[in-house]
Parts: structure tokens; C-alpha cells; sequence
């Protein structure tokens, strides 16, 4: 008997959604700062740079990319996109804590598609791409992989992963950047509800040449909580209660710091040159993902 459950790459990447990312693809820019031949074929000129592909120009690209001869032919400007003799790597941190098992979907499923676009975009330009889990640090590593071909394997390692236990992200990214040997764009998907000192650790990686972009997955109900009345509220990482009289002035307690923490990352972005897009789970997400193609601070 054959299983009713959906397939990975359609409960991950439907056709629609694979549709987009295919245009998205060549609008993604990777602004990694690595002086190894791994810098991104963007920032590239000359070497051994072999043709990769035109996409269609942008106010504000470098008019020298400018494929003439096409331009000729057809009347529209595109770009001529080169690869060099070593892809940029694309290296997903997702946060694998108990906390992303919360809402309706759980966070986690919103996570994972929005790292299985990441690596899609990666691979389908022939860029190598990464999954590394975070949970009380760095608790597992997928191997690179590359091309197309490294798809199902990206996709089945991002199915795998369930919500348990406690976070540390400044752990988790101190330690991808004690193991990278060089930089990449890094993509961290988070609801980001660590107390740790995440900015130092954010700081490093953009000092280290890796391109930064935050993706913080929230459920509607902790931006609007409609409770009311005596809780009993349980962490879901640590465990620990907290008895709680859900009035109006809790609730508006609660408001301004949840818009303090979503605050506090939008200041993080535009200090360190990155990406910041918020990303709700009852909001499809092409929208969110069109934002960090864009370079957005949501």
C-alpha cells in the first residue's frame, strides 16, 4: 500500500512556487567578500570565469555586464553572468529549537520551506548549498551539496529535522565560522527568541566576508496574542512555567517587546549591511522570499 502522504519536494517546493524561485534566481546577488577563488562570479572580472547565463538588467547594474551583441539582437539589455572556477557556497543555519514547534502550522514548516528556496535558488545556479542545524549550538551538518542534482538530498535533510530541545545561536554561528574556510552567504532562520548575544555573533560573520541575511519565522498569534484571563504558560525549550493574568496591560507588555525584539533585528541589519524579513506562517511565501532577493529590512 502506497503512502497518502505528499512527497518532499511538493510539501517543500509545489510547481508554483518552483516557478517563481526560477525567475528570482537570477536576481539573487551574493556579496560575499572572500579573496578566494570562490568569490561569487558577480564580483568577478577576468581569470578563468567561463560563461554561465544572461538574465535581464536591473537599474543600478554595472552597465560593463551588459551583453552588447544580445542587446543588438533582441533590444533588451541582459546581463552576461559568469562562473567562476569555484562556486559560492550558500550556507542555511536553521534554528531546530522546541520553540519553532509552536503554532498552527508549527513555525518549523515555514522554516524549512524557506530554506528549501535558499537552496533551491543556490543549486539551481549551479552554487554549492549547506544545511546546518542549531538547536544548544551547532548540532548537525549536511554535506555541500552542488547543481540540481544535490536537490533531493538538501530536501530530504531539511524533512528530517524536528523541533526539540533548547537554542543557541550565537554558539551555532561562532562555530560555522570557526569551520568555514571561507565566506559565502549565510541565511539564518530563527524565531530568533534567544537571549544569547546574537549581534556579536552576526558581527563576526559579516567582519569574516559572509554574506548576512535574517529570516525570522513568527506565528500570527505571538505578534497579535488573543488570550485572556489566568494562565499557566510553559516554556517550550526549557520547560518552565509561568503563572499569568492575561489583562490588557499584560498583553500590551508583552506587544512592546515582542515589536522590541523585531526592532532590535531590523537595527542589526542595517548596522551590518544585511537582510532582514519577517515572515509569517499564515502568509504564503513568495512574497517573504521576493523581500530577500530584494535585500529587504522588513
Amino acid at each position: 500500500m502506497q503512502s497518502s502522504r505528499p512527497g518532499i519536494a511538493s510539501r517543500l517546493l509545489d510547481p508554483a512556487f518552483v516557478r517563481e524561485l526560477e525567475v528570482l534566481r537570477r536576481r539573487l546577488e551574493i556579496r560575499a567578500r572572500s579573496g578566494a577563488s570562490g568569490e561569487h562570479v558577480a564580483r568577478r572580472r577576468g581569470g578563468s570565469a567561463e560563461f554561465q547565463e544572461h538574465r535581464p538588467y536591473s537599474p543600478g547594474d554595472d552597465l560593463r555586464r551588459i551583453d552588447w551583441a544580445a542587446y543588438a539582437r533582441t533590444g533588451e539589455p541582459v546581463l552576461k553572468l559568469f562562473r567562476a572556477e569555484e562556486d559560492v557556497i550558500v550556507r542555511i543555519v536553521l534554528d531546530a529549537s522546541a520553540s519553532l514547534d509552536f503554532g498552527e502550522p508549527p513555525k518549523i514548516e515555514a522554516a524549512r520551506r524557506v530554506a528549501a528556496a535558499f537552496g533551491y535558488m543556490a543549486l539551481a545556479a549551479s552554487e554549492r548549498a549547506q544545511i546546518l542545524v542549531a538547536g544548544e549550538g551547532l548540532t548537525r551538518e549536511e554535506n555541500p551539496a552542488r547543481g540540481r542534482s544535490g536537490l533531493h538530498a538538501l530536501l530530504r535533510a531539511l524533512d528530517a529535522i524536528e523541533p526539540r530541545g533548547g537554542t543557541d545561536l550565537p554558539r551555532a554561528i561562532d562555530t560555522l565560522l570557526r569551520k568555514s574556510k571561507r565566506a559565502g552567504m549565510l541565511v539564518v532562520v530563527s524565531d530568533f527568541m534567544d537571549g544569547g548575544p546574537l549581534a556579536t555573533a552576526l558581527g563576526r560573520a559579516v567582519a569574516a566576508g559572509h554574506d548576512l541575511a535574517l529570516v525570522q519565522v513568527v506565528a500570527p498569534e505571538e505578534i497579535e496574542p488573543a488570550y485572556e484571563g489566568d494562565w499557566a504558560l510553559e516554556d517550550a525549550e526549557t520547560g518552565a512555567t509561568l503563572e499569568v493574568t492575561m489583562d490588557a496591560a499584560a498583553i500590551e507588555a508583552y506587544v512592546l517587546r515582542f515589536a522590541g525584539l523585531c526592532e532590535e533585528l531590523r537595527q542589526i541589519a542595517r548596522r551590518l549591511n544585511a537582510t532582514y524579513v519577517r515572515v509569517r506562517t499564515d502568509e504564503p511565501l513568495e512574497s517573504a522570499i521576493r523581500r530577500l532577493v530584494s535585500r529587504s529590512i522588513d
